[in-house]
């Protein structure tokens, strides 16, 4: 008589629990229609001014684009400015970040400050920094930081770490005693918004959230919105 077959293994009981069981209930602040400024750059800089007293890089954002294969991919990138121009980042050119922005020039920005239960999106085309404007960027970098730009084939697969600390010995002997020129592959990048959104966490999921859109040519200025949460 043929034995009974073999009982399933458990489950994997990592993958059966919820990714985290931390139920945060969000009371520290409102955000009202009222209490914000008619313009969002303002608005965004003013909430970044509050999250730098509670975070060491409050300019962290989350960068996703879109590759020629379609496929979103995401980074954590630094923003060096915000103003009505736009949202600036710098980087290097030959990127795989780069390579998505000159096949679709078009980002989605996050920032995400826990402490105060906030977040902001920001969407809009993205364009090349002028040259001046990347050139007096790079002058305000630390010495490292500039060596560094000349050394790293960003996103290239290289043999190991040593191939990297040989190129950095290199250029450190090649510009001693000089300034350092940007490089020719490195610059910046200029997110001009379109859309927006500020979110405020509120108790019971029931949250904050303020959308302003560029209003139509012929109208200017912003309009502002508020969406579900």
């Amino acid at each position: 008589m043929p034995s009974d077959p073999a009982p399933d293994p458990d489950p994997d009981p990592v993958a059966a629990q919820p990714a985290t069981d931390t139920r945060l209930d969000y009371r520290r602040a409102a955000l009202s229609e009222t209490d914000v400024d008619q313009d969002p750059i303002t608005q965004f800089n003013r909430w970044l001014a509050e999250a730098a007293t509670v975070l060491e890089e409050p300019n962290a954002m989350t960068l996703a684009t879109v590759g020629t294969d379609g496929r979103p991919a995401a980074r954590m990138v630094l923003l060096r400015a915000a103003a009505l121009k736009g949202f600036d980042f710098y980087t290097n050119r030959q990127s795989r970040k780069a390579a998505d922005l000159a096949a679709a020039p078009w980002a989605a920005l996050v920032f995400h400050w826990p402490p105060l239960q906030r977040q902001v999106r920001v969407e809009g085309p993205v364009t090349p920094v002028p040259e001046e404007e990347a050139d007096g960027y790079f002058a305000l970098r630390p010495r490292e930081s500039q060596l560094g730009a000349w050394v790293s084939p960003q996103s290239q697969v290289i043999p190991d770490r040593a191939w990297l600390e040989t190129r950095l010995e290199e250029a450190t002997r090649r510009f001693q005693g000089a300034p350092i020129p940007r490089p020719p592959h490195w610059g910046g990048y200029r997110l001009r918004p379109q859309a927006i959104e500020f979110w405020q966490g509120r108790p019971g999921r029931v949250h904050d959230r303020l959308r302003y859109r560029q209003a139509p040519e012929s109208a200017g200025g912003w309009l502002m919105e508020r969406l579900a949460p």
